[in-house]
């Protein structure tokens, strides 16, 4: 299986994904997680930002779930970048695929600013920025859609996703 997480850069993927796995790593052993920044960092960071650079990404870390859902492993992804045709492969390619969507407006990422690339941007010291200069290319079928501007913890984002993850109950 693929749980799929996207949403623009400081929605909370990373976190969530960490606190999933964190939670529920000792009940299900075979619970992995790819992380869009640290298979970025596997390839010794030898992709740019721009567009093009994040497609060949995402498709990376696509034939890298699909090899491990081949061993019977449970993959939790946190990836940025997404647009219909990727999102369409990730369906068709895998055996139980479950997309998240951490809907985030660029006022609450901005306020939040994890790795402090808004306000690199805001200053011109940052580009291809999606949601900004690069278009963001909302999800069109997830399977469930969390507002985190509507949502007050992490914490709640978490149990919403387990509820819906029936299996990780």
């Amino acid at each position: 299986m693929v749980i799929w997480m996207t949403g623009i850069s400081g929605a909370g993927k990373t976190t969530i994904a960490n606190s999933i796995i964190k939670s529920y790593k000792h009940k299900f052993p075979n619970l992995v997680n790819l992380d869009g920044d640290v298979i970025r960092q596997m390839y010794e960071d030898d992709l740019g930002y721009e567009e093009k650079d994040r497609i060949r990404q995402i498709k990376r870390i696509q034939k890298l779930c699909l090899f491990l859902e081949n061993q019977n492993l449970i993959v939790i992804v946190s990836a940025l970048y997404s647009n219909t045709e990727l999102m369409d492969w990730n369906r068709k390619n895998f055996s139980e695929y479950f997309e998240i969507y951490l809907k985030a407006t660029i006022d609450l990422v901005k306020e939040r600013d994890p790795k402090g690339i808004y306000e690199k941007f805001a200053k011109g010291e940052e580009k291809n920025l999606v949601g900004l200069d690069i278009a963001w290319h909302e999800p069109k079928k997830p399977n469930l859609v969390i507002d985190m501007d509507k949502t007050k913890s992490f914490s709640d984002v978490k149990k919403n996703i387990i509820k819906n993850l029936h299996f990780l109950k």
